[in-house]
């Protein structure tokens, strides 16, 4: 029997290890099984943008695993039994258990309300394709003057304010800010911001927390009252519970457990990457949830996983974080370089410059996803004959 890979979850962290796995491991060896719960590749980077009325255009993933030989399952992940190694999904055949050898996980992270009251009732998000195409809509059918309120200071938060601005100037946008937003940014680069949100037409409310969420406006905890049509929630991610339920260790959080290589601390047969795995970073902190610690992770982990099979020695990829690109709308940027301690430099860029290498490293991680076959090695990797964690079947 093949050993049998499942790689749960197709963003960017799940179908960047898909297809460097099917590229590097030998058919003849393994088989690997993408679960996603629709099937189209989705650019979570890119769903503000959507949001707001441009026209994305996401890659199928039928297509995109053409000629790689991954099978791919549209289902939705509803449990994870890592002591039987199975994995149960629902989908358009029904229930279903799936059985692995090697489970890498990626299932990512999903808008966090944090319990404040009428925020899932009333807020929008962009955190998924659905959420986005919601609020899309709404944005749409509200006219001239109409009131945008984004709450989060983070980067999804001043990003999404930002490019509403840009597409919707006939909107009213503005910004709840716990402190202040970019207060991580160097002066120059926080100058910088300040004067992009006010070219823009951004009004932003700092030192603001948001305590209430109601149809047309919010309650902030000092008892004021800010008008908005819409409320666009960004004010952090969290993890599906499905880890935690499993008996996978995890954090208080709920994100995976994991070594160095990636590997839970708790079941060997198990990865974890990106937003659901608890990664400490070459500078001894925690890497934060982004698309450039998703890719860090999965280098790590795959590189890990095909050494194991194939009794090589595991490398060690560099799980730095090195800087916040920041989109303000499509014509400026900030790219804010940070040092080992995670302080910001006070070298920056921005502008056009900065908005152009952004949409560069847009389009080159959509690119490197959706062509998992390029540089195929005429001859990939055979298994070892014990390799280091291929344990007993599982009962199928």
């Amino acid at each position: 029997m093949k050993h049998r890979i499942i790689v749960l979850g197709a963003g960017y962290a799940g179908a960047f290890a898909a297809g460097n796995l099917a590229r590097r491991l030998s058919p003849a060896d393994v088989e690997i099984t993408v679960v996603n719960a629709v099937p189209d590749f989705v650019e979570r980077m890119r769903l503000h943008q959507l949001a707001i009325g441009r026209d994305i255009e996401f890659r199928s993933l039928a297509q995109v695993f053409a000629g790689t030989g991954i099978r791919l399952r549209l289902a939705r992940v509803t449990g994870v039994d890592p002591g039987r190694r199975t994995v149960a999904v629902t989908g358009e055949d029904g229930e279903d258990e799936l059985v692995y050898d090697t489970l890498l996980y990626a299932l990512g992270s999903s808008v966090a309300h944090h319990g404040v009251p009428g925020a899932a009732e009333h807020a929008f998000d962009v955190a998924g394709r659905s959420s986005a195409l919601r609020l899309r809509e709404r944005l749409a059918g509200l006219g001239e003057g109409g009131t945008v309120l984004v709450v989060g200071e983070g980067l999804t938060g001043i990003e999404t304010a930002t490019e509403f601005a840009e597409a919707r100037p006939d909107l009213s946008v503005a910004l709840a800010a716990r402190g202040e937003p970019g207060d991580w940014l160097s002066p120059k680069a926080r100058r910088h911001l300040r004067q992009a949100f006010d070219r823009l037409g951004v009004t932003v409310h700092e030192h603001t927390t948001v305590e209430a969420v109601e149809p047309a406006r919010v309650i902030t905890a000092d008892g004021r009252s800010i008008p908005a049509d819409v409320t666009v929630w960004t004010a952090g991610f969290a993890v599906h519970p499905i880890a935690a339920a499993s008996g996978l260790e995890v954090t208080a959080t709920g994100r995976i457990a994991v070594d160095r290589t990636m590997r839970s601390v708790s079941h060997p047969d198990v990865y974890a990457v990106g937003d659901c795995a608890y990664a400490i970073g070459d500078n001894g902190r925690l890497l934060p949830m982004s698309c450039a610690s998703a890719g860090y992770t999965t280098m790590q982990a795959t590189a890990a996983i095909i050494a194991r099979l194939t009794d090589g020695k595991v490398p060690t990829v560099g799980l730095k974080y090195v800087g916040n690109h920041i989109s303000l709308g499509r014509r400026d940027a900030i790219f804010q370089a940070v040092g080992e301690d995670v302080q910001s430099k006070s070298w920056y860029l921005g502008g056009r410059t900065a908005a152009l290498f952004k949409s560069g490293i847009l389009l080159g991680s959509g690119w490197s996803i959706a062509h998992p076959t390029f540089g195929m090695p005429k001859r990939r990797h055979r298994l070892a004959t014990t390799p280091d964690h291929a344990p007993a079947r599982a009962a199928a």
